[in-house]
């Protein structure tokens, strides 16, 4: 520990860099993706707006994005909003306070509480230390309880007296309100002198944070009204009220807006301030606030092994520190905010990243955790020229903590439109609306979009447009026609007729296109084409498009070749085969790469993993079109579907689409099953059948193939399953199966050239093209993917 201090505290001494411009010091393309990022959580109702700064040693790149205010008046975020700062107030306030104590020497972090607090007594609690509450392992309950109608600061420390622990000290990890309450009370305790006083003077006036500070008020009286219009508000209260100006934290309130544990307000300048003072050694400019010795015991490990990784009040490597996103090293140091704000310090490279929102306004707010996460991974991909994947100095992941045992199943997956529904709407708030839907597009009670929307009071749906299969999924048919729709009376246009894209006239009048149709991961499934060309059109009309976005229910997967070919409706973009995103994500990637400028966003999903094989996000399964019947069926779907404009049966006409192909001329089913298994494909077997489908490709007449059993999905891949098949059968059966009309559906005539002539390992053919697409795709995914 000792060596670990003393690499942090030379750190903070380096003199900063000469400040370069943003473009000089960041790579624009990730400052671009953090605000499209923010801006679809905007979208999808996370937060009515946020402001964000990034800034390395001394560059500085700042953005104030949506609204701080939505109610009662819509109000734009600017730059200098200020922003209740919830649980910072632990570290910017009262860590900070108690670290000058520290340095005058008017108490030692391993100094027992009831040294200073001679009431803090009784059932254990005498042994308990500075260190303990700073670190969070003093075993004391995560909040107040009492069921008595308190009110004020002395109440609040006579509860947290009287109460017992929840478990003995430096047992464990217990995240706790009570801690810093009570760290705040010693601060006055000690210093003689009001909390807020005592960090005005002390820290925040000599830093020159000027929108820093407590707003104190009387716990008894009416919430006074708010005195500085840039104040972001927070939740709607039951009785109409907003709390604005007034601290959100129910305790800080009770105790009249100062605790040790919340009730700070502040803006992102004010914090980057204090940022740059941490980051030198205690010291902004020639004012000193902390020694550099408080600075690195502060932000160094404090805790005992095998449990989270604390410094004194700062957050390093704990269950809370998703902040710190995927690249930034483990060492560095942050802490988050009930109401949204969250920061973090990389001491390493010298960055910093401040994110300010209020998340609870108007309605009581939605996980942001995930956006946190992404938001700290784009910022450190900003970082030019610094290697986040070998830097001296950082802490090893923590072997000495077993991971925690999965006991319970995944968590149910929300798609867009349940979401849209939980939050009544709110997101498409007196809007005219066009919906681009059918049968798949329900809610996880199967509930149509159509009719939810339709019902809905604060929107307008004005028409329905439908792609392949119709409205209600169920036509199997070359071209459909418009219709009415028997259950709300509304026009029917159908895009996949005489037109595969709205009308000039059809968009007229509407507010936005909305989409809500399930994908199954493969590039020529025609829905994505549908998106493709009403995203275009919605763009030219200069109108809203909202994707209502769905599960990938073949996961994250990449692979198969990227589409070379002329664009077709069965090839809309340079894409894999098998692109494993969502439609939001692909309508980002489409979006910018065919420069579109409709007003895109995505109602993001929430809950589980949308990229989870879809048995384990609780959904309910819908065919999306007549011949996916099965989420076994759409895994086989991108290689069996590639050889669907060849003579051949993929089984449409039976029982079993796609997961059995056959043809009058195989002679010898058991040689093809034979043959195929020889090559012992991962996850797959083949059996030796005969069918006789009804419709499509050789209707009528009898066919010998195989059947494909999945054995293990996580092994299964789905364009070598196509490749494998095609380089089989012509093998077997030369020319036969006329392998050139796939050249659609495989997208890359290289691939097929290599299938004509056998050449082995076609896959690593694909491995450069998929790397630049992984590179081109990045800035537009909403969802963590596996490492």
């Amino acid at each position: 520990m000792i060596h670990q201090i003393t690499a942090l505290l030379l750190a903070s001494l380096l003199p900063p860099a000469r400040a370069e411009a943003p473009s000089e010091a960041f790579h624009e393309d990730r400052l671009a993706a953090m605000v499209a990022t923010t801006k679809t959580s905007i979208a999808a109702g996370r937060t009515p707006g946020a402001v964000l700064w990034l800034e390395r040693n001394g560059t500085t790149w700042q953005t104030a994005l949506g609204r701080r205010a939505v109610k009662p008046n819509p109000e734009p975020t600017t730059a200098d909003t200020i922003y209740d700062a919830a649980s910072l107030t632990k570290v910017i306030a009262t860590t900070t306070a108690i670290m000058k104590l520290v340095d005058r020497k008017k108490l030692r972090i391993d100094d027992p509480v009831s040294r200073h607090l001679p009431e803090f007594k009784g059932n254990g609690k005498e042994t308990i230390t500075v260190r303990q509450l700073m670190t969070h392992h003093s075993g004391l309950r995560a909040g107040l309880s009492s069921p008595d109608d308190w009110k004020g600061t002395t109440s609040a420390i006579e509860i947290a007296c009287a109460q017992p622990s929840a478990q003995a000290p430096d047992s464990g990890f217990l995240y706790s309100d009570v801690n810093f309450i009570l760290l705040g009370h010693l601060v006055e305790r000690v210093s003689a002198q009001p909390l807020e006083t005592f960090c005005a003077n002390e820290i925040f006036t000599p830093l020159g944070m000027k929108d820093t500070g407590y707003r104190r008020f009387d716990p008894a009286a009416p919430i006074p009204p708010n005195s500085n219009p840039r104040i972001a508000p927070t939740e709607l209260l039951p009785d109409d009220t907003i709390l604005r100006g007034t601290v959100h934290d129910p305790t800080a309130s009770r105790m009249g807006g100062v605790a040790g544990h919340a009730g700070l307000f502040t803006t992102a300048a004010d914090l980057a301030r204090f940022c740059r003072m941490i980051l030198n050694g205690g010291k902004h400019g020639k004012t000193r606030i902390l020694t550099a010795e408080s600075v690195a015991l502060m932000t160094s490990v404090q805790t005992p092994k095998a449990t989270a990784r604390r410094g004194l009040g700062w957050d390093i490597d704990s269950p809370h520190a998703g902040q710190r996103g995927l690249h930034f090293p483990i060492g560095g140091y942050g802490h988050t905010g009930w109401t949204g704000p969250s920061l973090w310090i990389d001491p390493f490279s010298r960055t910093f990243f401040i994110f300010l929102c209020n998340r609870n306004h108007p309605h009581g707010g939605t996980n942001i955790l995930g956006l946190r996460r992404e938001l700290a991974t784009l910022a450190a991909e900003s970082v030019k020229s610094y290697n986040f994947l070998h830097v001296p100095g950082a802490l090893e992941p923590d072997t000495f903590t077993p991971p925690p045992k999965t006991t319970t199943p995944p968590a149910p997956v929300l798609n867009g439109i349940d979401v849209l529904t939980r939050d009544h709407f709110r997101q498409l708030n007196g809007l005219r609306i066009g919906l681009i839907t059918n049968a798949s597009g329900h809610d996880r009670h199967r509930r149509p979009t159509i009719d939810l929307l339709h019902e809905a009071k604060n929107l307008t749906l004005v028409s329905l447009f439908s792609p392949e299969h119709g409205i209600r999924g169920d036509l199997d048919q070359s071209k459909i026609p418009d219709a009415t729709d028997p259950s709300t009376g509304l026009p029917i246009h159908s895009l996949y007729g005489d037109r595969r894209a709205p009308t000039p006239a059809q968009l007229s009048g509407l507010d936005a296109l909305v989409f809500d149709i399930q994908d199954v991961g493969c590039r020529f499934y025609t829905y994505i084409s549908t998106l493709t060309h009403c995203l275009e059109a919605a763009s030219a009309a200069k109108i809203r498009f909202i994707v209502l976005d769905r599960t990938n229910p073949i996961g994250p997967l990449v692979e198969g070749p990227v589409h070379t070919q002329p664009r077709s409706f069965v090839g809309i973009h340079e894409i894999p085969l098998r692109h494993g995103m969502t439609v939001g994500e692909l309508a980002r990637l489409i979006h910018h790469e065919r420069k579109f400028t409709a007003d895109l966003s995505v109602i993001t999903c929430e809950g589980g993993n949308p990229l989870a094989w879809f048995d384990q996000t609780s959904l309910p399964w819908s065919n999306p079109s007549p011949n996916l019947r099965s989420p076994t069926a759409a895994l086989l779907y991108p290689g069996v579907g590639m050889l669907e404009f060849c003579k051949l049966s993929v089984g449409r006409g039976t029982d079993s689409p796609f997961e059995i192909l056959g043809a009058p001329w195989i002679n010898d089913d058991l040689a093809l099953a034979t043959a195929l298994n020889a090559t012992n494909p991962p996850g797959l077997r083949f059996t030796p059948i005969r069918f006789t489908p009804t419709s499509s490709v050789f209707a009528n007449e009898t066919c010998r193939g195989i059947r494909i059993t999945v054995t293990d999905r996580e092994k299964v891949r789905s364009a070598e399953l196509g490749i494998l098949l095609a380089t089989t059968l012509e093998k077997l059966h030369p020319g036969a199966l006329n392998l050139k009309a796939s050249i659609k559906l495989i997208g890359d005539q290289p691939t097929l050239d290599a299938i004509l002539a056998h050449t082995p390992d076609i896959p690593k053919h694909w491995q450069h093209a998929l790397q630049q697409f992984e590179t081109r795709r990045k800035p537009h995914l909403l969802y963590q993917r596996p490492e």
